[in-house]
């Protein structure tokens, strides 16, 4: 699989018809939107909703039910796990808890991507690996294992791995869930930052309002009632002039500090 450079305003992800769920069990029905090439996206609503779900479909973890989704342009909803490892190569996921593995150090964490999938040179990969932990500020963690270092520096570290293969398409799954304001702050600042420096799309899975606000061009919004898609869009549009409650109520969640 061999990508071209993504243009502006190209398709990135392409999901339609989209029903999930488990076993006999509907989480949502009949999903469909678009994810452009450079965008923030996020996927917010309340618990329940399918948020995780639909991740999960669209990183190939699990199958949907019904409907067609394509990802840089392959079809993984028809095709085999050889199909969707061709896509893997070029995606990063930063999942909850950071993913990293507890017996090796945080720097042979970001190189494993590298060991796995390219033939780079034992040094190629070490040069990178500072490279990639200067880009998130770990570089004095590199030797550390991720039981010697923050909540905070444990999703950094995970972004690293995450942007270890420099993928045009990245999946962050509740990137500030368990992080104090000052770290969700620094966390979703270094999102932005790489947002606009490299020009990749990410996909974001949060229920965290500032952080919403902060890194998201576009959101959808799924509603476990409505088994769906009830409102998309820029989230800052939603919050002041949606008149549906559901939406309405979940983005005016404010304190008083993000009124500024």
């Amino acid at each position: 699989m061999t990508l071209s450079p993504l243009q502006p305003g190209t398709p990135v992800i392409e999901v339609e018809g989209l029903t999930a769920g488990y076993g006999d069990r509907v989480i949502f029905r009949d999903v469909s939107f678009r994810i452009y090439a450079g965008e923030v996206f996020v996927i917010l609503g309340g618990s329940g909703c399918g948020k995780s779900t639909l991740l999960k479909i669209l990183i190939g973890l699990l199958p949907p039910m019904a409907g067609s989704i394509r990802v840089l342009g392959q079809d993984i909803s028809s095709g085999g796990e050889k199909e969707m490892e061709a896509v893997r190569r070029h995606i990063g996921v930063l999942f909850q808890a950071g993913g990293l593995l507890n017996s090796m150090s945080v720097g042979e964490n970001v190189a494993l991507p590298m060991s796995e999938h390219t033939d780079l040179s034992p040094e190629t990969i070490q040069e990178l690996v500072r490279m990639k932990l200067a880009l998130v500020d770990l570089s004095q963690a590199v030797d550390l294992l991720p039981s010697e270092i923050s909540g905070g520096m444990k999703k950094r570290a995970g972004l690293a791995r995450a942007l270890a293969l420099d993928p045009p398409l990245l999946f962050l799954d509740e990137p500030s869930a368990g992080l104090d304001p000052v770290t969700s702050l620094e966390l979703d600042l270094l999102i932005m930052s790489i947002n606009e420096g490299t020009g990749s799309t990410m996909v974001v899975v949060t229920h965290e309002l500032n952080s919403i606000f902060r890194i998201a061009h576009r959101v959808i919004f799924l509603d476990r009632d409505g088994m769906g898609i009830i409102a998309e869009g820029d989230p800052r549009v939603l919050r002041d002039t949606s008149r549906d409650p559901r939406v309405s109520n979940f983005l005016n969640r404010r304190t008083a500090s993000q009124n500024g």
